[in-house]
């Protein structure tokens, strides 16, 4: 699953059976993807929605469980890929992911976001590799998301 020694992003989705979906349109006046620097791209939330009609709503701690509210981070999480391969046109570009942003939308009393979070976090390092894969991370609870979606997740990426 390497080319020139350098982990094939595509072989991996493959061997997997990762299906990447469409990129999800922009919600509001935005980028997607900005690029800053000469190596950086910062990737802007991304919601659950897989553009399939089975959105993911409501509060973890209330509405949903914390293996709801982790797919519903992993639905994220494969709406950054999908808007990073549309951005750079080839995900083996990326050198390594620098930071992940978690915004959990859960009740006052619930404390397991870091725990929903990995929903996003595993699958992004299943597909980037566990050098590259595992970033910095921040998993943060709060009252309202937009259209009350469980989960919103922005990425902060290296290129080669």
């Amino acid at each position: 699953m390497e080319v020139f020694g350098v982990r094939d992003i595509y072989a991996v989705l493959k061997e997997k059976g990762i299906v990447l979906p469409k990129p999800p349109a922009a919600g509001g006046l935005y980028t997607p993807v900005q690029e800053f620097g000469e190596k950086f791209l910062y990737c802007s939330g991304c919601g659950p929605d897989l553009g399939d009609g089975h959105v993911i709503t409501g509060k973890v701690g209330e509405d949903l469980t914390i293996e709801q509210g982790q797919q519903a981070a992993y639905n994220c999480a494969l709406n950054l890929i999908a808007n990073l391969d549309a951005k750079t046109g080839d995900l083996n570009k990326i050198k390594r992911l620098v930071k992940v942003l978690g915004f959990i939308n859960s009740t006052d009393d619930f404390n397991q976001q870091p725990k929903v979070l990995n929903g996003a976090s595993q699958l992004l390092a299943e597909v980037f590799g566990d050098e590259n894969g595992i970033p910095a991370r921040t998993a943060m609870g709060v009252n309202a998301t937009p259209g009350d979606i469980a989960c919103e997740v922005e990425l902060l990426v290296e290129l080669r």
